[in-house]
């Protein structure tokens, strides 16, 4: 159970499925909000933001992908896509354009909920609101700073050399903590899954992949270039700048 209401949207055009799904969810503490299009969903997001949103890729007449697209530029919370689309090619693409996880339908409610707390716990500390509207912390010993970047954990904050801050979804803010704190080692994929997700990666597992790809479109100069996060084949990756406390 959890301690308090965590707000939980569940969008799926169908109802029987948003019912299921609610009436469990409160069942566990959670206060859930259900919808069955993207701009029911939009207006929700823009009133009374959710901490984490579970989406149906199979909307009619919508596509999921740009729904989790606007998401991600617009709002921090956790997204979780749970659809009957289980093609690995699915899978690839919605890690890519941000979920934090992808549930293929039929799935188990007790092990829905555990891929939900997992999670929140990963965003926890990060507000569910609009990213341009995160307000500047002080500076603190959380803040490590690489190449004129700053990380900041306790925030969960990745702050530009401009100033500005930009936006990372858990799984990346996740991913570029552990690889920061290991500069110059070189991390295996096994490695950096079980740090950030608490699990081995399968032979086929190309999460870590993806998400790397991603963090290098936001943080390289030149992302096929990359100097940042290096690939070391057959190894893993490689955070190579020197860094230290901000």
């Amino acid at each position: 159970m959890t301690t308090h209401a965590t707000h939980i949207a569940v969008l799926d055009d169908e109802l029987d499925i948003t019912q299921l799904l609610g009436n469990y969810l409160k069942t566990h503490g959670y206060r859930v909000s259900q919808l069955h299009n993207g701009r029911a969903l939009m207006e929700l997001m823009a009133r009374d933001t959710p901490a984490l949103v579970l989406l149906d890729l199979g909307l009619p007449g919508e596509d999921g992908f740009v729904i989790a697209r606007q998401l991600r530029e617009h709002w921090r919370c956790g997204l979780v896509i749970v659809t009957g689309r289980g093609d690995a090619v699915d899978k690839v693409v919605g890690l890519e354009v941000g979920a934090d996880d992808y549930v293929t339908k039929p799935f188990d409610l007790r092990e829905l909920v555990a891929r939900i707390k997992a999670v929140l716990r990963r965003i926890e500390g990060s507000p569910a609101a609009p990213a341009a509207a995160a307000p500047a912390p002080p500076a603190s010993p959380d803040r490590l700073k690489f190449e004129g970047w700053q990380l900041d954990s306790a925030a969960r904050r990745l702050i530009h050399p401009e100033g500005h801050d930009v936006a990372l979804t858990s799984g990346e803010f996740d991913l570029l903590c552990v690889l920061a704190r290991h500069p110059g080692r070189v991390l295996s994929r096994d490695f950096l899954l079980e740090q950030t997700r608490g699990r081995e990666a399968g032979p086929f597992d190309r999460t870590i992949d993806v998400q790397i790809g991603r963090l290098r479109k936001k943080i390289e100069a030149d992302p096929e270039q990359p100097q940042i996060i290096k690939s070391v084949r057959s190894a893993g990756y490689v955070f190579v700048p020197p860094v230290s406390p901000a």
